[in-house]
Formats: structure tokens, C-alpha cells, sequence
């Protein structure tokens, strides 16, 4: 199979492994040529793809483009080509990321409430903790390391799983389960982990009701407004929610920013130097090579016109979040990584009444993530070749990243 290329004029490109390894490379032509085209996933679902920043902005926001999960069975048994439906586990999916208002405003009021910014600037102290153990961990295995197995995973993994109060010895079984279900592993793999994690969260959620204790997750489950509360099954969701989304995404960005500075020895350098520039540069570095490629799919309650080009009612869409933030007519030089740029306004984490809710918690993670890595392995280097991108059209990162940590710097008090 080609690399992303048309068979036929009008037919839809095929995103394919080689898509997955340079993903730019296909987002620059289509910026160029067509910045809204027909694909097909890896799974062989269809869809419009949408790749320039001011259309991906707008369709982002677009209550035209609705993502009401209960709907999709329905519109993929409508496909001409592509995947059957499927049933889709009700206990994962109906939370708020995939539901429109007013339900998403219900839901995302009512678990805003343990995600204030004031609960998550208290947990500086205690992920300054995880990172510098961490730290101290890779230099004991060193002198060479995958950095995504020894840092870049467990830093946000632990976090997430202690603000929610999953037990330690469940988070590698997690980490599979999440692995498979963002994968183009095959419908029976996805069930069997989709299966296991509902089972496994649902009975956490109920341990949660019976035996609060002092973590998010019990937070959530006595979250309550004006009489309102979530139910059994939308706390179960609001959990997966959090868990994946929680986890998933700092650990890209650590590992994307990582492998963008070792290739930018520059920009490197002038944080090594600068490191109270960490924070603005964690922004460039989320624009530059952001943790999602396509942003969760969306769908179409009647006809909506892009930059020229008319996609029908009942479609899928899917927003290129890298692919925007690449936009050179809103980056100048925006293929370059400039840790001096002013990167406001970038897609990474979504806009919108989607916009991440977790995203200040990713923020800084990513901050202390890259204030320790730069503070405690002043000599760190690529140690080979990155693994291959993980073939994910939601998940952008790499499957291995080995480095080499060079003589460590003393550990701070």
C-alpha cells in the first residue's frame, strides 16, 4: 500500500503504516492542495480529514459536528465501505469527551469540580517527588535507557493512578489494556481489553461509593449539584476517561519533546542554560510534535462547508491537531522548533467546550518532566534509532525511545 496516496481522483486516501512514521509529510500537501480530503483508517473506517489551523479551529467548536457516541452504531451501519458496527461498551464510553450539550455541560460541571486549578497546583510537590525518583532510577539502570519504559510512562502514570486511587499493583495490566484499545489491534484483542478495563473500573467505581477515600476518584463519585450526580455507569466512564487521557498524553509529550530537542541541539542547549524558559517551551513543544494526531471523532448533523469543500450530513470527521499546528500561515517557520516562539493558540489539547480538561495537569507534568531531565542528565543523548510511531490515529509517539544519560548530575536536596 502507497503512502497515503489517492488510487483515483476523488477516491480517499489510505492512512497506512508509512502515514504513522511522517505523518507531516502527507499534512503538508494536503495543507497545500486540499486541507479537507476523504481517508480511511487504519481499521478502514471513512472519513473527511481536516488539516488547516482555521478550519480546524471552527470545526473543533462546531456544534454542527456533534460527537454523541450513542449515534455511532447506527451511522456505521450506514457505511457503503468500511467497518460493520460493533457494539461499543456504554461503561467506556459515555462520558463527557463523547457527548454534546447539555449533557457534556452536566458532565463536565460535575467533574470540574476535583479538577480546579488550585487541586492541581497542590500536586507540584508530590510529582517533583515522582520525577526526581525516577531520575534517581534511570541513573541506576544507565548508562543507556528507554526513556519512555523508565520515565517518560511511569511519571504520569503514577500520578493519574494516585489522584484517582488505583492500587500500584494494577497500573502495568492498565497500561496493556490502554495499548490495546488506542491500537489497530483486532476487534476481538480491543474487546477482550475494553472488557477487562470496564470489569475492572466498574469495580473500582463501586469500592470508590462504599469506601471513599481521599482521592479524585471518590471526589467524583460524591460529586453532586444541585441534586445532580453521576451514575454508576458515567462515573465508570469519566474514569477510563481520565486514566487514558491522564496517562496517555504526558507521556507523549514528554517522549515527542524529548526526541524534538535531541534532534534541536540549539534549543537544547538554550534550555540547559535557560531552564526557566521549560514552561513556555513545554507550549512550542506540545505545538511543534503534540501527543494526538487526529482528535476524537466527530460527526456531522448536516451539511458543512471547509475551505471550499462541502462535507454531507452523517459523516465522520476527524481534525488534525498536528497537521493545524504545523500551519505555516499561522507559524511562520512553524516546521522549526523555536523554544523563543510565542506558540499561543495551539490545538494540542483540543478547543472548545472539548478543550482538555486535564490540560493543566499535562502542563505541568511536562514541566517538571523536562526541568528534571534537563537538570539531572545535563549529557543526555539518542542512544540509536527511535522505535517506530505507534499506528494510532489517535496516539501520536513512538513506541521506544533509548538514550543515553552521559555522568548525571548530583541529585538536588
Amino acid at each position: 500500500m502507497t503512502h497515503a496516496t489517492e488510487t483515483d481522483a476523488g477516491e480517499p486516501l489510505v492512512l497506512d503504516e508509512t502515514f504513522f512514521e511522517d505523518p507531516d509529510r502527507l499534512y503538508r500537501e494536503l495543507r497545500a492542495e486540499r486541507p479537507v480530503a476523504r481517508a480511511v483508517g487504519p481499521n478502514g473506517l471513512p472519513f473527511w480529514m481536516i488539516t488547516r489551523y482555521a478550519d480546524a479551529r471552527a470545526a473543533l467548536n462546531d456544534p454542527r459536528l456533534a460527537k454523541d457516541a450513542r449515534r455511532i452504531p447506527e451511522l456505521l451501519s450506514r457505511q457503503e465501505s468500511g467497518p460493520p458496527a460493533r457494539a461499543i461498551a456504554e461503561s467506556l464510553v459515555g462520558h463527557m469527551l463523547n457527548a454534546d450539550p447539555p449533557d457534556h455541560t452536566r458532565l463536565r460541571r460535575l467533574v470540574g469540580r476535583a479538577f480546579t486549578g488550585r487541586a492541581i497546583a497542590r500536586l507540584r510537590p508530590r510529582i517533583e517527588q515522582i520525577a526526581a525518583g525516577l531520575a534517581d532510577s534511570m541513573a541506576a539502570a544507565g548508562p543507556e535507557v528507554d526513556l519512555l519504559d523508565e520515565f517518560a510512562y511511569p511519571l504520569p502514570m503514577t500520578v493519574i493512578c494516585e489522584i484517582l486511587g488505583v492500587p500500584e499493583d494494577r497500573r502495568d495490566e492498565f497500561r496493556g489494556w490502554s495499548n490495546t484499545l488506542l491500537s489497530d489491534a483486532g476487534d476481538d484483542e480491543r474487546a477482550a481489553a475494553g472488557t477487562a478495563t470496564a470489569a475492572y473500573l466498574a469495580e473500582l467505581v463501586a469500592d470508590k461509593a462504599a469506601h471513599p477515600a481521599d482521592d479524585m476518584l471518590s471526589e467524583i463519585v460524591r460529586a453532586a449539584e444541585d441534586g445532580d450526580s453521576l451514575s454508576p455507569g458515567e462515573t465508570t466512564a469519566m474514569a477510563f476517561l481520565l486514566l487514558v487521557a491522564g496517562h496517555e498524553t504526558t507521556v507523549n509529550l514528554i517522549g515527542n519533546g524529548v526526541l524534538a530537542l535531541l534532534r534541536a541541539p540549539d534549543q537544547l542547549a538554550l534550555l540547559r542554560a535557560e531552564p526557566d524558559r521549560v514552561p513556555a517551551a513545554v507550549e512550542e513543544l506540545l505545538r511543534y510534535d503534540g501527543p494526538v494526531n487526529l482528535a476524537t471523532f466527530r460527526f456531522t448533523t448536516e451539511p458543512v462547508e471547509y475551505s471550499g469543500t462541502t462535507i454531507p450530513a452523517d459523516a465522520f470527521v476527524l481534525v488534525s491537531l498536528i497537521g493545524a499546528n504545523r500551519d505555516p500561515d499561522r507559524w511562520p517557520a512553524a516546521d522549526r522548533l523555536d523554544v523563543g516562539r510565542d506558540p499561543s493558540g495551539h490545538l494540542a489539547f483540543g478547543f472548545g467546550i472539548h478543550h482538555c480538561l486535564g490540560a493543566p495537569l499535562a502542563r505541568l507534568e511536562g514541566e517538571i518532566a523536562f526541568r528534571t531531565l534537563l537538570s539531572r542528565f545535563p549529557d543526555l543523548a539518542p542512544a540509536g534509532a527511535p522505535g517506530p510511531h505507534r499506528i494510532s490515529t489517535l496516539i501520536h509517539g513512538r513506541t521506544r525511545l533509548p538514550v543515553r544519560l552521559g555522568a548525571p548530575a548530583a541529585a538536588g536536596p
